[in-house]
């Protein structure tokens, strides 16, 4: 583009011209990025904000071409190596002095620190982590299937993918989560929040960087986008080097940076619109229903119950059940409720409860996810039945959590086979998660809220991201089509 831009200059938008407008076109300088994205909306990357998502890029893809030649066992060094870096009090110390200074300047800007404060229990956590990807057997090069024919042979293996490109919220845990990518022989190269890049950096400088030099990789397969800038990661998700990006936080964030990376054919793994649902059958047990409500409103994160159906027949008895599991969760976090509740279930809730509020809900609301801070927050409604509840999820719901609580094989086939979910449970929603689910420490969490995910299940981990190659082996010299 011109050093110079006009208002009235065109973008082309899905094969629709745009234009500047007056806010770019007075903002942009030579060698700025001016991105479009489905919808007709224009970003602008600064150029300084290009420069520091294309350098940390470069460095990821000049390592990845030097990892080729690491052993496996130096890779699972690395991760033990920084699992250590991170148990040492006095290495951790410096690393906690930067997240205090974080979690302050947040809070003086009205930022939420729920997953930002790094506690002993996310210091812990991590730690396991990186264990865990320690020792699991290395990806890139395992054998798949093989097939024989007479006179040659054919193996499918997996084989890394490139550079792994991740924009994460800000929170500190999301570098044991990243740097599994390792394990398939990948490189990654992320921005964080920028409520948590000075934690970031402390990591990178204290843990992250000392483990790869002692082990013997590249420095730049681990590389982090030092912007506070959100147009750092929409530079970062425009290279076209990377081969996956990777977005998580809220939703229409995550959209957005997944459209800019679509822009570019970069294939992406979004983890946005969360909030799961609960059903309440026929044949629910009321002590369990009350149990696992519990359990799934401990803190608010994608996997957090956010809405409860219960079918007419058991709403004399479980919607005050209901009504009492939330008032437990929120007494756990010294707080007050939030239900917001259809007129039917009213009237099952007590007139004079002064311990909670409750809101009005309309049918469009279903489809809100809340952001509670610290009182927990759900939808109730009353269906007639579970058919009904399913055809309320498929509308409403962001195609994610569907738990279906019911002693009856029948209503829960039925939500297992007609809910467009890819996660299904009879109890808690909270599950839901790579590392409490699976024991590996998950990139991202997919929905089907824009399609079902392809070749692969909606947990995505360090050691799933993976082409394949084929390799023949010939016997015999005579063989022909």
């Amino acid at each position: 583009m011109n050093h110079v831009l006009k208002a009235t200059d065109m973008v082309l938008i899905d094969g629709v011209p745009h234009p500047i407008g007056e806010e770019i076109a007075d903002r942009y300088r030579e060698g700025d990025l001016i991105i479009g994205v489905s919808g007709g909306r224009l970003l602008h990357v600064p150029q300084a904000d290009l420069l520091v998502a294309t350098n940390a890029v470069s460095q990821s893809v000049e390592a990845f071409d030097l990892l080729k030649s690491v052993t496996s066992e130096q890779i699972s060094q690395f991760f033990h190596t920084f699992a250590q870096k991170l148990e040492d009090d006095a290495v951790f110390a410096k690393i906690k002095s930067s997240n205090e200074d974080d979690v302050a300047s947040a809070l003086q800007r009205g930022r939420t620190t729920t997953r930002l404060i790094l506690t002993d229990a996310m210091r812990s956590d991590m730690v396991a982590a990186l264990r865990t990807w320690g020792d699991t057997p290395h990806v890139d090069g395992s054998e798949m299937e093989s097939v024989d024919h007479q006179g040659w042979s054919v193996t499918a293996a997996k084989s890394s993918l490139g550079v792994v490109a991740f924009v994460f919220e800000g929170r500190p845990n999301v570098f044991a989560d990243a740097t599994g990518v390792l394990r398939s022989g990948n490189t990654c190269v992320f921005r964080i929040g920028s409520d948590a890049l000075g934690t970031a950096q402390a990591i990178m400088t204290l843990a992250v960087l000392p483990a790869l030099e002692s082990c013997g990789l590249p420095v730049g397969a681990v590389s982090l986008v030092e912007s506070r800038s959100h147009a750092s990661g929409w530079a970062l998700f425009s290279d076209k080097r990377v081969s996956l990006a990777i977005a998580r936080g809220s939703g229409e964030a995550v959209s957005q940076l997944g459209a800019v990376a679509r822009q570019f054919g970069i294939a992406v793994s979004l983890h946005g619109t969360g909030g799961a649902w609960m059903i309440a059958g026929e044949h629910a047990d009321a002590q369990w229903f009350s149990n696992v409500v519990v359990s799934s409103l401990d803190r608010k994160v994608c996997n957090t119950l956010n809405v409860c159906c219960i079918v007419l027949s058991r709403a004399s008895v479980l919607v005050p059940l209901f009504v009492d599991a939330i008032n437990r969760a929120a007494l756990l976090r010294d707080t007050i409720a939030v239900i917001h509740a259809d007129v039917a279930s009213q009237k099952f809730i007590a007139a004079q409860n002064e311990s909670m509020q409750v809101h009005n809900l309309s049918v469009d609301e279903l489809s809100s996810e809340w952001e509670w801070e610290n009182a927990p927050e759900c939808s109730l409604v009353i269906v007639n039945d579970v058919d009904e509840a399913i055809a309320l999820f498929n509308r409403y719901a962001p195609s994610f959590i569907v738990s279906i609580i019911s002693d009856n094989e029948d209503e829960l086939e039925k939500v297992w086979r007609d809910a467009n979910a890819p996660f299904v449970s009879n109890g808690m929603t909270r599950w839901v998660d790579g590392q409490f689910a699976l024991n590996k420490p998950e990139l991202g969490l997919s929905n089907w809220q824009n399609g079902r995910t392809f070749g692969r299940g909606g947990i995505l981990s360090g050691d799933s991201v993976f082409s394949v190659r084929y390799r023949a082996l010939q016997h015999d010299a005579d063989l022909h089509r």
